[in-house]
């Protein structure tokens, strides 16, 4: 079965407007690069309990889940503790993380002109965002330092955590990608072709759409219908994706069975798909 990548992106601020996401198409784009594609994401609040059921599923999938935010310290950050609570282990201080804070610490204190008190209320409380789920390892931070974190799933995924900011979550997202799943890169080839079909709906298709998949083995198809396009008005893209082989050998059935209802269609369009 194919290794399929998921997308968990969590904040009340993306749910009520506050905050616009940049993480999903930021995502897709990373993945792309690499030949890979985005199988699904779900965004989640702030809360705990329908968070630690997302991650839940996500460890009980074989999928590799990208989660983005609530990994800080302050008490609208569940995600360490969720993930935790989903894998049925407790959080635990990651010594390597612990030395990656106070070396970020120092630096800020150094910067500041200051001298760097390890055991100041506010900088042991920083600590805190090195206390990750027992078995975890570190992901680092290229920005300042301050690691996320993967767990591995139960199913043979993983569930990769990184901050909530961009300019830290991207280029650790990178770095996973490429540490790890690099084999995986620019597999065979694939392909999406499809048509705008006009004055045929999406009822009168299914047919065709479900012979089509039922005779490929990999073959998707789909629908997607438009009601008020400037340019071409009502109609249905109806296409087909798979690896290049599989479309070329399905595709002559699709135009077949578009012959044979009598539809009007537009030239092919052809995508990586």
């Amino acid at each position: 079965m194919e290794l399929q990548f998921g997308a968990i992106i969590i904040g009340d601020e993306i749910l009520s407007g506050k905050r616009a996401d940049k993480h999903l198409a930021k995502l897709i784009e990373l993945l792309a690069a690499r030949g890979l594609s985005l199988s699904y994401a779900e965004y989640i609040g702030d809360d705990r309990p329908r968070l630690t059921a997302a991650l839940a599923r996500a460890f009980d999938s074989a999928s590799v889940v990208f989660s983005f935010g609530g990994i800080g310290a302050t008490p609208d950050d569940h995600t360490r503790q969720c993930a935790a609570q989903a894998l049925g282990v407790p959080l635990a201080l990651h010594p390597e993380a612990v030395a990656l804070i106070e070396e970020r610490m120092r630096d800020v204190a150094a910067e500041k002109g200051e001298v760097f008190e390890p055991r100041r209320p506010d900088n042991v409380h920083r600590l805190q965002m090195g206390n990750f789920p027992q078995g975890a390892r570190i992901i680092a931070n290229p920005y300042n330092k301050i690691p996320g974190f993967s767990c591995a799933g139960r199913a043979g995924g993983a569930v990769h955590f990184v901050p909530g900011f961009p300019v830290m979550a991207w280029p650790m997202v990178e770095s996973v990608l490429d540490q790890h799943y690099a084999p995986l890169f620019h597999g065979p080839a694939r392909q999406e072709r499809s048509v705008l079909v006009f004055g045929i709906g999406e009822a009168t298709l299914t047919p065709l759409m479900q012979q089509l998949e039922s005779a490929h083995d990999g073959l998707r198809v789909f629908s997607l219908p438009s009601v008020d396009h400037p340019v071409h008005g009502a109609h249905v893209e109806l296409g087909i994706k798979g690896l290049v082989a599989t479309v070329d050998q399905a595709w002559p059935a699709l135009i077949e069975g578009l012959h044979s209802i009598g539809a009007k269609w537009s030239t092919e369009m052809v995508r990586q798909a």
